[in-house]
């Protein structure tokens, strides 16, 4: 078991920054690919970024992309999301998520990851 615990979230004029962790406890965290998903009010959850274990490799949404870096550090078992030029269309709840093996398997099991946070909420306000 992998236990994911986000934190960061709150209340952020538009046009500000912020930036989400993700910290991973339970069994190793080596060998997992992490994402970040958000599911805004009435919406469907949706894939925001995703980042190789290495971090070598990482995706993006096209909605947040020039404007969100997704980076994780590994000796500390944390993944980040680093919100810039937020816009209220980003206001939802972000999850973590946790899928073992190639960040390619994100996308190649439609998001069916294999442990996901309890989420922490971000509103963006106009």
């Amino acid at each position: 078991q992998v236990q994911l615990v986000e934190s960061g979230g709150g209340l952020v004029q538009a046009g500000g920054s912020l930036r989400l962790s993700c910290a991973a406890s339970g069994r190793t965290f080596s060998g997992y690919a992490m994402g970040w998903f958000r599911q805004a009010p009435g919406k469907e959850r949706e894939f925001v970024s995703g980042i190789s274990w290495s971090g070598g490799i990482t995706c993006y949404a096209d909605s947040v992309k020039g404007r969100f870096t997704i980076c994780r550090d590994n000796a500390k078992n944390t993944v980040y999301l680093q919100m810039n030029s937020v816009k209220p269309e980003d206001t939802a709840v972000y999850y973590c998520a946790a899928i073992l093996g190639t960040i390619e398997r994100i996308v190649r099991t439609n998001y069916d990851m294999d442990y996901w946070g309890k989420g922490t909420l971000v509103t963006v306000s106009s």
